[in-house]
């Protein structure tokens, strides 16, 4: 029997992705008869929820988790030849094995939330979400031009020399945005800080390639 670091990266994304599902379906399956018409939906800065919904709300990270593994099946599929994922298959299915674990985190997060009132559901998603950036960011100067993931930018797209230092930069920004809302989350700190942080790891590398691309387009540098 072959050992399962044998398997090809698509096979051993695909046995995640069931395992995930089967497990996280349970999971709802058995507590969602135990919890009340009304649901919480939304949490405040503070952790207290302020928005509440049928109890069929609870079910919306499971179906976009379900959702988002299909879809990073078929994606490598309808690549054009230039922008094909073979060229980072590991990286690509890697990120797939990290969202789908996260979604299907942030889902039993929200099944807990809904079924143990009291329990701060705010921090522990921003703590979950942290985690994601830090595992998908610290492999993001791995990624090469693609229609799919990553930053994808009138620039980057333009230009491979502007996409592979745009996501050189992006690596940093997002663990580092990554690692100050994980400790945020789990220090306690006001959850605005925390939103900054991912938010700023997410978009700073946005600002960073137009600027790159400007730089190298005066310097008369641009490569096709």
């Amino acid at each position: 029997m072959k050992d399962v670091k044998n398997k090809p990266m698509w096979k051993r994304f695909l046995l995640l992705f069931l395992a995930v599902v089967v497990v996280t379906v349970n999971l709802v399956v058995a507590v969602y008869p135990e919890l009340p018409s009304l649901i919480p939906v939304h949490w405040n800065a503070d952790g207290e929820a302020d928005r509440w919904g049928p109890r069929s709300m609870v079910l919306l990270y499971l179906a976009i988790m379900v959702g988002s593994g299909l879809l990073w099946l078929v994606l490598p599929k309808l690549s054009p030849k230039r922008f094909a994922v073979e060229e980072f298959e590991a990286t690509w299915w890697y990120v797939g094995m990290v969202s789908v674990s996260c979604f299907a985190y942030l889902q039993c997060v929200h099944l807990w939330g809904a079924w143990r009132p009291g329990f701060n559901v705010d921090r522990a998603m921003l703590g979950g979400l942290g985690m994601f950036f830090l595992l998908a960011g610290n492999v993001t100067g791995k990624v090469r031009r693609n229609f799919w993931l990553g930053v994808r930018t009138p620039w980057t797209l333009a230009n491979e020399r502007v996409w592979y230092a745009t996501h050189r930069f992006a690596a940093k920004t997002m663990v580092a945005g990554g690692v100050l809302a994980l400790v945020t989350a789990l220090a306690g700190w006001p959850t605005l800080l925390a939103l900054v942080a991912l938010a700023a790891g997410a978009l700073a590398p946005v600002g960073f390639s137009l600027v790159y691309y400007k730089r190298l387009e005066r310097a008369g540098t641009l490569e096709a």
